[in-house]
């Protein structure tokens, strides 16, 4: 018997060791996950106005990496479950004219949020820090930086960012910190 090793074989020998490495580091971050614990950092005396930073430990440098791209992911899934949502209802014939100028009102609501955290976002890693995610609401903004640890200085800096792009009041403003 002679047995002969074609192009389709190796391609196909590569394609399950390929496989077999991406499940087996999907369950190695999957259990890596885990350790993210965030505690509030509270101090002696409140000053009231000022933004408030809770800071997270990580066993891993890797971790924080992955806590990023999986609050990325998230954030993307949720927008996108809620356009597709947004879409399905203006497509319905059942609906009144109010109703499909509401939403659309919505729409525009996250677009202009996506675009505004997206410069946040870019703002605040152009200060130097490796990562980050900006949470921004009507009403609120949360920040998750990635450091080894804030300075009164780089609290004000990211503070500062937010007010300038949305106005919103610093007790309105939280900064939290993971490693």
């Amino acid at each position: 018997m002679n047995m002969i090793i074609s192009k389709k074989h190796i391609v196909l020998a590569t394609l399950v060791l390929a496989l077999c490495v991406a499940v087996y580091l999907n369950y190695r971050f999957n259990q890596a996950g885990d350790d993210l614990v965030a505690t509030q950092v509270v101090e002696e005396t409140k000053s009231y106005g000022e933004a408030q930073f809770v800071e997270g430990t990580a066993s891993d440098e890797d971790d924080g990496g992955a806590y990023f791209a999986e609050a990325k992911l998230t954030r993307t899934k949720s927008r996108d479950e809620a356009v597709d949502a947004m879409k399905t209802m203006l497509q319905d014939a059942d609906i009144s004219a109010d109703d499909k100028a509401q939403l659309t009102l919505k729409a525009a609501d996250i677009a202009e949020s996506i675009e505004t955290e997206g410069k946040m976002e870019n703002l605040i890693k152009a200060k130097g820090f490796t990562d980050c995610m900006v949470y921004y609401d009507a009403d609120k903004v949360d920040v998750v930086v990635k450091t080894s640890g804030l300075l009164d200085n780089e609290v004000a800096q990211i503070r500062d960012i937010i007010i300038s792009e949305t106005g919103m009041p610093v007790e309105n403003i939280s900064i939290v910190e993971v490693n």
